[in-house]
């Protein structure tokens, strides 16, 4: 095998198969990247692992197609760190040489037979806007639980009825959801799955930038237990998560008896400021009054922080108390110049959910769901 390729289109390929790879994998071979070229004019990379897969098509000059697998990581970090000159890939026996300039490398080759073979390329259920699909994901992933007592809660659930998609996640303690619209190939599709959330996180972040993504569920991403995604030429698999998502939709309050509408950038740097002074595990307290939110953190003989910050109130006056890191969480991800929270009683959960103007109407399209915190009074 015997190629060159330009050095930004050879790192930018191996980081995005080799994002996801083991970083103790059960068998060595899972630790490389194949690496297919083609005389045809064209390298494809792929790397899998048994639960996560992907691959991208780059162009190439290739002088004598072949396939090689050498380590995933090692060929990311060098390819990065190589000068911006072409690149000259060839196999010299049992060894891989990787020219660049006057840099050069001699790679060990893995034994390509025993690799694994990938999952089919998934066709695609329908589509959706890459930014739309990358900022949903964003939202809703920040809520999925990163432990592992229940690992069916570490997944977003992907409903889909017809046009609309909607996105969900918990970890017990928050929710998000967002509800979208995409592109199905059939007007009545009906697709329920589990897809882990830090890859759908990195999955989404990496093919957000293009214009739209491919998404393939059920018989169509090579079966019931794979989602694919697929933008221009890069393309991935996952396995999804088995078991029954909780039904946490009844979390969602039946009423509303006090809204408050705030400058989301303001809270987030008040709420910034006074919860330095709160100690792990401990909450910060806003109280909601005419005009304004009083923002509280720390009691006692403890270091104390207060902050006032201008909002408008409908409803009685309340005080409640959040995780400040889950608080700040779902401000962040409202991507809305103001929030509005929705209150039923300090004790029952709280929704936050954006809107573009402080007399505007709410953008319930996403909704985070907080859990308040009791706190000394």
């Amino acid at each position: 095998m015997k190629f060159r390729v330009e050095r930004e289109v050879l790192a930018d390929a191996v980081t995005w198969v080799a994002r996801g790879l083991p970083a103790r994998p059960p068998v060595p071979v899972l630790a490389g990247v194949l690496l297919e070229a083609n005389e045809e004019g064209t390298l494809t990379l792929s790397a899998f692992d048994y639960e996560v897969s992907a691959k991208i098509t780059v162009a190439a000059e290739v002088a004598e197609g072949g396939t090689v697998l050498v380590l995933g990581r090692l060929l990311a970090d060098i390819s990065r760190n190589l000068p911006s000159k072409p690149v000259d890939v060839a196999t010299e026996g049992n060894k891989v040489s990787v020219v660049c300039g006057s840099s050069r490398f001699s790679l060990m080759q893995m034994p390509a037979d025993d690799y694994p073979t990938l999952p089919t390329s998934p066709t695609a259920s329908g589509t959706i806007a890459g930014d739309v699909f990358t900022q949903a994901v964003a939202q809703v992933s920040i809520a999925a639980d990163r432990g592992d007592t229940l690992p069916i809660l570490t997944g977003v659930r992907v409903e889909i009825e017809g046009d609309k998609m909607t996105l969900l996640a918990t970890d017990r303690y928050r929710l998000a959801m967002r509800e979208l619209t995409w592109n199905p190939e059939a007007t009545d599709a009906s697709h329920l799955a589990l897809v882990p959330a830090r890859t759908l996180s990195e999955t989404a972040k990496a093919l957000g930038a293009s214009g739209s993504i491919e998404v393939a569920l059920g018989s169509s991403a090579g079966g019931d237990g794979l989602v694919g995604f697929e933008a221009g030429q890069r393309r991935t698999t996952t396995r999804l998560l088995d078991g029954e998502y909780p039904k946490v939709t009844s979390i969602f309050p039946t009423s509303v008896d006090t809204e408050a509408v705030i400058k989301t950038s303001e809270l987030i740097e008040a709420v910034k400021r006074v919860a330095l002074v709160a100690e792990r595990n401990t909450p910060v307290r806003l109280k909601f009054s005419d005009g304004q939110v009083a923002i509280e953190a720390g009691t006692g003989d403890d270091a104390q922080a207060s902050e006032a910050v201008e909002s408008t109130l409908t409803g009685p006056e309340i005080e409640i108390a959040f995780n400040p890191q889950f608080l700040l969480d779902g401000l962040g991800a409202v991507g809305t110049d103001y929030s509005r929270f929705s209150f039923t009683q300090p004790s029952r959960p709280a929704v936050l959910s954006g809107q573009d103007e402080v007399d505007g109407e709410a953008d319930t399209t996403y909704r985070y769901v907080l859990m308040p915190v009791r706190f000394a009074s």
